[in-house]
């Protein structure tokens, strides 16, 4: 269940049935424009469709135009508090503003953000945490939950609506995965607005991406949610690709390899592990959406193979196995399996980027 609404990024669609749309956050100083920009890059190489900077005073507002005008995806502000900040984004040309209507100073100024975005056409995305719900919320259900989460949000929401500005997004992250959860889905039954996803402060890559895909991951299947982001402690570029990898496992959005590769058992007679990692490695920048396998035994291996656009599924000696291409018949071969297998998965993707631009 796609939000019914639908809001602009820029040039992106956000919720009414668009594609999930990947997300992350810089954590570079936003006042140096060229330590930002390269990050920002960096993050939309890596397969952010946008991209969120930290707005948190004078000098970074004014920094927002060179970082909007050096950069190759749309941008988000993040504002606390202080609604000017949010105006002088968006007159800088900024995307999106990321706020709470109820921490920017009463109605007046909610009223002031709200026209100042109507004007730019800037959708506003309310942002609430489970360790920022207001204590009224908190003592109504005795402590965060989900209930709260949307409440909270739906009264931020109501700020904006009573100023006459729809374009909304919602976001309610907890660090508990099943709250997060349970939260979203409660969201989806009540409103409208596109949903941002992501289990917030998650932790370090590994536990963090766990904890991300199970809560995320869950909602996209029961089709809850519009955009996502891998909240991750430290270098932001590896969110892009968690988010990615997600994104691949449910079949909702393609780019890149996707890599099938059994666990192998007793019967694999190939280096499995060192040609799996080979070809992950290899393959690891191709933009065009590609399906490979590399499979251990002509147990589950041709099976899987066949499932690919292309594959290998080991024989009974090391250096043999079978190449699977969609379509044809398989064929026997000898050798350095890895090697073979990229550089016809190489050729693939040139035909496949061939096509596209051709057609």
């Amino acid at each position: 269940m796609s939000s019914a609404n639908q809001v602009r990024i820029g040039s992106l669609p956000l919720g009414g049935g668009a594609p999930v749309l990947v997300q992350s956050m810089t954590n570079t100083d936003t006042r140096d424009v060229d330590a930002t920009l390269a990050q920002i890059r960096a993050l939309a190489g890596a397969g952010c469709d946008l991209v969120r900077v930290s707005v948190y005073d004078e000098a970074c507002a004014k920094a927002v135009r060179a970082l909007v005008d050096g950069s190759p995806v749309p941008l988000v502000a993040d504002i606390h508090f202080d609604h000017r900040l949010a105006i002088a984004a968006a007159e800088q040309g900024i995307a999106k503003l990321r706020l709470n209507p109820g921490n920017v100073g009463g109605e007046a100024n909610v009223r002031a953000v709200a026209d100042c975005a109507k004007r730019h056409h800037i959708p506003i995305r309310i942002g609430v945490n489970s360790g920022s719900v207001e204590k009224d919320i908190l003592a109504k259900y005795g402590g965060p939950t989900a209930e709260g989460l949307v409440e909270s949000a739906l009264r931020h929401a109501d700020m904006l609506e009573r100023a006459g500005f729809s374009d909304i997004v919602l976001s309610m992250k907890a660090s508990d995965v099943r709250l997060t959860v349970e939260t979203y889905r409660l969201a989806a039954k009540r409103c409208p607005y596109p949903l941002h996803l992501g289990v917030t402060e998650a932790g370090l890559p590994g536990q963090g991406t766990v904890k991300s895909a199970i809560g995320i991951g869950a909602l996209l299947l029961d089709g809850i949610g519009d955009t996502i982001r891998i909240s991750l402690t430290g270098d932001p570029v590896p969110e892009a690709a968690a988010a990615w990898d997600i994104l691949r496992a449910l079949g909702l959005r393609q780019r890149g390899v996707q890599l099938v590769a059994c666990p192998t058992c007793g019967r694999t007679r190939i280096d499995m592990p060192s040609i799996a990692k080979r070809v992950e490695a290899a393959l690891a920048d191709l933009p065009v959406p590609l399906k490979v396998a590399v499979m251990g035994c002509v147990v589950n291996g041709p099976g899987e193979a066949r499932e690919a656009d292309i594959g290998i599924a080991g024989g009974d000696r090391p250096g043999v196995g079978a190449l699977f291409i969609r379509g044809e018949a398989p064929r026997r071969v000898e050798g350095d399996l890895a090697a073979i297998l990229i550089d016809e998965a190489h050729r693939m993707a040139e035909k496949k980027a061939a096509e596209v631009s051709e057609g």
